[in-house]
């Protein structure tokens, strides 16, 4: 009969051959030497020491990642080519040192130097090590910003998630920036991967979206003790973010005489992205314009457009009704509209006193019209102010006024355009002189006038016919109302100044 121990498994020799009666006669002079712990970077190379004295008995050398029955070998000097561990000096008889390439999270762990014995049953445990634990560090994944799946409109919030993954140990800060400036977040949210090995990370902020927004964007900075610098990634806020448009639009200033050609005028102002439908009904009927025209960028990042649609004042075509509808991101269109009167005669009676001389034919059909009662515009906005004009008037030039009197402001020059702050939405028109005046300020409050001159005989221009004004508002960035008079700045600095005298005369009685 074979002895018993033949039939013992190997892992039962091992906890045999570790007993303190075996270790203290066998091991007399043998030394086995491993260090305690090593920390390696996934992706590089693990560098196991072990060294041991001359003098021990016939057995190979291995090497163990953990200890009893779920153990792995990692280094098996009898079977070296189905190794995972290559050894450094392979000749030698008392250095053991193993390299393991490209390290990954999992091989973290508690590694074992192990000397055999070799018996007449088979190899048992003659010396181990007390194991050298091995930390693997793991640098985080590059960052990925996510935002929200649908645009958001200014005014409301949006949140930001930012993922990063693959990382040990679990210790992770992050921080975010809006524009370079640090911003508040909800606490990052750290989490073991399946493998256990590693650690994922989820950082959410929350935004409330502005509408110079478009050129602003988000940047989540990751560290962690693996990086020599932080790890980055921005998104940008115009990939979420929807801005509205305004729509407004210019008609003929009253009845137009019969036959003439007239133009409907569509503004669609300050919106984004770009990407917008303009459609022009009449009397619900859609018409064949042609395409949308190009929107043109601002210099604030918005898009605005122009489109105009032309038709003949026919009897049939009295008290029609001409639509501009505007679909803009899938959103609800918006509709302006507009009613053509049609004179019977071609001409109307007007008010003006001009009616001698050259301009005696002209009076009866010029008309000026200046639809915008009060315009609100943000302070970094465009301005649009409306003005059209009949054809046939007088000649002489049409300016824009902010103020009437003596101190009047011109904001729009036809004879010296060089010298305008406003300019010109239509370039080349007879009819149209809308403006639009950019980067608006809040010095730009007031009420703005549509003028038309007319030259005299000597030369001059002279009033001819003007507007009813437009009152501007300028909205301060965060949308409260800025002064919108120069006499209530005024007020402000008397009240100012007032209230100096008083504190002076009171300091100057206590002197006393």
């Amino acid at each position: 009969m074979a002895p018993v121990t033949q039939a013992l498994p190997l892992a039962c020799l091992l906890l045999l051959g570790s007993a303190p009666g075996a270790d203290a006669q066998a091991g007399q002079g043998f030394q086995l030497q491993q260090p305690q712990m090593i920390s390696v970077m996934a992706g590089e190379t693990l560098t196991l020491s072990c060294t041991v004295t001359a003098g021990g008995p016939i057995g190979p050398m291995k090497w163990l990642k953990g200890w009893g029955s779920g153990n792995e070998t990692v280094y098996d000097q009898k079977d070296p080519s189905s190794s995972r561990g290559t050894r450094i000096v392979s000749d030698s008889s008392t250095d053991f040192t193993i390299l393991i390439m490209d390290v990954r999270p999992e091989d973290a762990g508690t590694y074992y130097c192990v000397k055999f014995r070799k018996t007449p049953t088979g190899d048992e445990l003659y010396r181990r090590g007390e194991g050298t634990v091995v930390v693997v560090q793991a640098r985080p994944s590059n960052p990925t910003v996510s935002g929200p799946s649908d645009r958001v409109e200014p005014g409301k919030t949006a949140s930001f998630t930012c993922n990063s993954w693959g990382f040990f140990p679990s210790d992770i800060r992050v921080k975010w920036f809006k524009d370079k400036t640090l911003i508040q977040s909800q606490l990052p949210n750290v989490t073991p991967e399946p493998s256990n090995f590693t650690y994922s990370l989820s950082s959410t902020v929350t935004v409330t979206l502005q509408k110079d927004d478009i050129r602003s964007e988000l940047t989540c900075q990751v560290l962690h003790t693996t990086l020599t610098a932080p790890l980055t990634r921005s998104y940008r806020l115009s990939q979420v973010l929807r801005v509205p448009p305004k729509v407004v639009m210019a008609e003929p200033p009253g009845p137009v005489g019969l036959n003439e050609r007239v133009s409907f005028t569509c503004y669609v102002q300050g919106f984004y992205p770009g990407s917008v439908t303009v459609t022009w009904l009449e009397n619900g009927k859609e018409m064949n314009t042609g395409s949308t025209p190009q929107p043109t960028e601002t210099p604030e990042g918005l898009f605005e457009l122009r489109s105009t649609v032309a038709v003949q004042a026919m009897p049939e075509k009295n008290g029609s009704v001409f639509t501009c509808r505007v679909l803009h991101e899938g959103q609800d269109p918006l509709s302006r509209n507009a009613t053509l009167w049609v004179a019977a005669s071609g001409q109307k009676e007007s008010s003006s006193p001009y009616t001698n001389g050259a301009n005696a034919q002209v009076v009866h059909v010029f008309e000026l019209h200046q639809p915008q009662k009060e315009v609100s515009v943000r302070v970094g906005e465009t301005l649009f102010l409306i003005c059209t004009v009949t054809e046939g008037g007088p000649i002489g030039p049409v300016n824009w006024l902010k103020g009437l009197g003596s101190g009047n402001e011109t904001v729009y020059d036809q004879k010296y355009l060089s010298s305008s702050r406003g300019t010109r939405a239509v370039g080349v028109s007879n009819t149209d002189f809308t403006i639009l005046i950019r980067d608006v300020r809040p010095e730009d409050a007031g009420t703005y006038y549509c003028v038309k001159f007319c030259k005299t005989p000597t030369g001059d221009d002279e009033l001819y016919r003007r507007g009813e004004g437009t009152v501007v508002v300028v909205l301060a960035v965060q949308g409260f109302h800025l002064l919108s008079s120069p006499g209530l700045w005024l007020c402000m600095l008397l009240e100012k100044a007032i209230l100096g005298l008083v504190l002076f005369f009171l300091f100057k009685r206590w002197q006393a």
